[in-house]
């Protein structure tokens, strides 16, 4: 039972410090990232983000080899989804 909880406890506090402020950058000056309602290109696109865009990170999950960070708008909290990681500098 401990060696099962040590390496959990030490996943969650990575993940939670993972968590800030990131911006959107590498879309592209013609382009949006994509704000997705799950983490996958198979989940509805919400809107669009063009570069520069301030988000509050959230947790990050690996799907088919992509990383992908559940996110709010920085300037409108409410709304939330998701993007991949690739896209996201900290901030």
């Amino acid at each position: 039972m401990r060696r099962i909880a040590i390496p959990f406890i030490i996943m969650l506090v990575a993940s939670c410090a993972a968590q800030g402020n990131a911006v959107v950058t590498g879309a592209g000056p013609d382009d949006m990232l994509k704000l997705r309602a799950g983490p996958s290109l198979a989940f509805n696109v919400i809107l669009g983000l063009p570069d520069g865009t301030e988000l509050n990170r959230r947790e990050c999950v690996t799907e088919l080899g992509q990383r992908w960070c559940r996110v709010s708008l920085a300037n409108a909290p409410g709304i939330t989804g998701f993007v991949s990681a690739d896209y996201l500098s900290m901030r």
